[in-house]
């Protein structure tokens, strides 16, 4: 699959973010060295209304875990139902629409825009297109008081 140019964008926004890469996910107690991310060589793994392409998890010198992947959702599904996490997280979308739902309000949202969600906002997210839609999922989890 060839990556919309603002999949490289989002990537590169990643590559910054974290200051490390690996072409596999990585536990979430390793610290993240820093390497390259490469779509190609990152498995797509099938999920039971998608895809899944994890890139890496793991800490870094400012956070407890920085974790990114792409989601790809098939038309009338959502990854999972509307949650909260303590967690921050950002999705940026690289190909099809989207209706995200944070906090009870619901937006339709296409290729390049983004959506960052604060720590324990009720969101969701469900592909109502007609095609099949993928995004990235940046999610930063702060250090533990006194590490």
């Amino acid at each position: 699959m060839r990556v919309p140019s603002i999949a490289g964008l989002a990537a590169a926004a990643t590559l910054i973010m974290a200051g490390s890469a690996a072409s596999q996910e990585q536990g979430a107690s390793e610290t993240l060295p820093s390497r390259v991310y490469d779509w190609e060589a990152t498995p797509e793994q099938t999920t039971a209304v998608g895809a899944r392409r994890a890139f890496f998890r793991g800490g870094t010198a400012a956070l407890g875990e920085l974790e990114a992947h792409v989601t790809t959702i098939l038309p009338g599904n959502e990854p999972h139902p509307p949650h909260r996490h303590a967690n921050e997280e950002l999705i940026v979308v690289l190909r099809g629409t989207v209706d995200v739902t944070v906090e009870g309000e619901t937006r339709r949202i296409g290729r390049g825009s983004s959506v960052f969600l604060a720590p324990n906002d009720e969101h969701g997210l469900r592909n109502n297109g007609s095609e099949p839609a993928s995004y990235y999922v940046i999610q930063m989890r702060a250090r533990a008081a006194g590490r």
